[in-house]
C-alpha cells in the first residue's frame, strides 16, 4: 500500500468497533507469509543471543525508537496516537518490541513522513512501521524485515457514479484515478490500469479522499483494509468497486523499514518471523483487520 494509502484519522471507538465487526465477517485467507531475503542485507539466521535487549545497538541505549507518519491512519492506528497500542500496526510494533525485550515504556515513537522513511540516507529510527510495501527498488535504499501483512490494492468510488459500475481493469482505463504519491497504490494505477489520463498524485490520503468527494477524480486506489474503513466510516456515500489480483504471483507485503545495512535487521526479522509462527500476527490481524477482506476481483 504507501506504498500504500491509509485511512484517515479521528474515528471514535464505537466506529472502530463497528469496522472491526464488519471486517471480521468476511472470508479467511490473507495471513502473512514469510518472504525470502526480506532484509536485503542481513540474514535472519544470524540472529541469536545478540538479539537480546542488552545486545541491540539501538539509536538510544535501552530504548527502541519506532517511526510512523502523521497523521497515523485508521485502521492501522487509532485516534491518531501510535503510542496507545491500538490499531493493527501499533499492536504489531509493540509485539515486535516485546520479542526484542523492550517493554511498552521503552518504546519511543517519532513522526517521519511516509516517503522519507524509505528514501536514501541515515535514519533516526530503529524501525519504521507505516504500510510500506517491500520492493526490490526500495531495498536499494533501506532494509526490510520479513513481511508482517499481505495486502491487496482496491478501488473506491462514489455510489451511483460511472466509476462505481466498473467491473474490469478495462473499465478503469476510462477513468481519472488518484492515489497518494510514492505508494504502490499509485503504481497499480500506472502499471496495471494504465489509464488514458494520467493519475492524480496527492501528498496525503486525506487530499485524495477530498478530491474524490468533490468530484475532482472518479476513484481512488488504496489498500483493501483502508478501503473498507473509508467506505464505512469516512466517505459513507462511497463503495469498494473491487480489488486487484497480486502481480507476479507473489503477495504484496508490508515490512518494517530499517537503515540500509542495519545491525538490527536480522533481529527484527527474527522477531516478525516468531510472531508469525506463534500466531500472534494472525491474532492481531483478526482483532484489527480481520483474517481477510472481501471484494470483487478486477481483471
Amino acid at each position: 500500500m504507501r506504498p500504500v494509502l491509509r485511512a484517515a484519522r479521528s474515528p471514535r471507538r464505537a466506529v472502530s468497533a463497528a469496522i472491526a465487526a464488519l471486517l471480521a465477517t468476511v472470508a479467511v485467507g490473507c495471513a502473512p507469509q514469510p518472504e525470502e531475503d526480506a532484509s536485503g542485507s542481513a540474514s535472519a539466521s544470524a540472529a541469536g543471543a545478540s538479539c537480546a535487549k542488552g545486545g541491540l545497538d539501538t539509536k538510544t541505549s535501552g530504548k527502541l525508537t519506532v517511526a510512523t507518519d502523521e497523521p497515523a491512519y485508521e485502521p492501522w492506528f487509532t485516534n491518531d496516537d501510535p503510542r496507545n497500542g491500538k490499531g493493527f500496526e501499533s499492536a504489531v510494533a509493540y509485539a515486535v518490541a516485546e520479542q526484542l525485550g523492550y517493554a511498552k515504556a521503552d518504546v519511543v515513537w517519532q513522526s517521519v513522513p511516509f516517503n522519507k522513511a524509505f528514501a536514501p540516507g541515515a535514519k533516526t529510527f530503529d524501525f519504521d512501521i507505516n504500510q510500506v510495501s517491500i520492493s526490490d527498488e526500495r531495498r536499494k535504499a533501506v532494509d526490510f524485515s520479513s513481511g508482517y501483512y499481505d495486502v491487496r490494492q482496491a478501488v473506491v468510488a462514489l455510489k451511483g457514479s460511472a466509476a462505481a459500475k466498473a467491473t474490469s481493469i478495462a473499465d478503469l482505463r476510462k477513468l481519472h484515478l488518484g492515489a497518494q504519491v510514492g505508494t504502490t497504490s499509485l503504481n497499480y494505477i500506472d502499471d496495471v490500469v494504465n489509464p488514458a489520463r494520467d493519475a492524480a498524485a496527492y501528498a496525503k490520503n486525506d487530499q485524495a479522499k477530498s478530491a474524490l468527494k468533490n468530484g475532482q477524480i472518479d476513484a481512488i486506489v488504496v489498500d483493501l483494509p483502508t478501503a473498507f474503513y473509508i467506505t464505512a466510516a469516512e466517505v459513507t456515500d462511497a463503495k469498494i468497486v473491487g480489488q486487484f489480483e497480486n502481480q507476479g504471483g507473489a503477495p504484496e507485503q508490508f515490512g518494517l523499514v530499517l537503515d540500509k545495512g542495519s545491525a538490527l535487521t536480522s533481529c527484527v526479522t527474527s522477531a516478525v518471523d516468531a510472531l508469525r509462527e506463534d500466531g500472534t500476527l494472525a491474532k492481531i490481524e483478526r482483532q484489527w483487520l480481520s483474517e481477510a477482506v472481501d471484494a470483487p476481483v478486477l481483471k
